[in-house]
């Protein structure tokens, strides 16, 4: 039905076997996400999506045996990069673009969960809010975080990101959500087993860009 929905996250036995294959499979899909955002203030977060999406294909595709569970590329490359690990490499890219899917599922089950602005029932503000300084902020330089507010005021009614969810079909919003709550089972699962997996492999880190 939507844009992103109809590409399902798989069921995960546990953090550390995430088959890369699949994962990528299903988060590919999730860059067009940001358009129906609206804004083109968004797309610099497409593109940094995208790309290590891409950075972490590349790594898998060199050896999808040796690299067939995310877990697997992390170990991997703690090898290869020594002192310079995690700052490297796919783990970095992974890094970051959990971030970034932490952000879409953040802003996802806020509206699936009914939070909205009461002065405002009609925007997202609040919704994007609460994403943003839950799974970027602290990440980001002023400078970015002013970029972001000004996305905020260019966000869309949330009854035209939702019909944009629904590829413009014209869905009853009960029936959209409801959808959204199906998605969110084995992505909010995936997500949290990938920070998981970082906490464990202490492959975290703190700065900003």
């Amino acid at each position: 039905m939507a844009l992103l929905l109809e590409h399902r996250f798989l069921q995960i036995p546990n953090s550390s076997q995430i088959h890369t294959g699949a994962f990528l499979d299903s988060v590919s899909h999730l860059p067009p996400f940001f358009d129906c955002l609206g804004s083109k203030v968004f797309a610099p977060i497409k593109a940094d999506i995208s790309g290590n999406i891409t950075k972490i294909k590349a790594v898998y595709d060199s050896d999808p045996e040796k690299y067939e569970t995310l877990q697997k590329i992390l170990e991997a490359e703690k090898e290869i990069y020594g002192s310079e690990w995690p700052k490297a490499g796919a783990t970095l890219a992974l890094m970051w673009l959990k971030r970034g899917l932490r952000f879409i599922q953040i802003l996802l089950q806020s509206l699936a969960d009914g939070e909205r602005d009461e002065n405002n029932p009609n925007l997202i503000r609040v919704n994007i809010t609460k994403a943003y300084e839950q799974a970027l902020k602290r990440y980001h330089g002023w400078i970015v975080q002013k970029v972001f507010k000004a996305a905020l005021l260019a966000a869309p009614y949330r009854s035209n990101f939702l019909k944009a969810l629904s590829k413009g079909e014209e869905v009853p919003e009960e029936e959209c959500l409801e959808n959204v709550r199906q998605f969110l089972v084995n992505f909010t699962a995936t997500v949290d087993a990938i920070f998981e997996m970082y906490t464990v492999m202490n492959a975290e880190l703190d700065y900003t860009v």
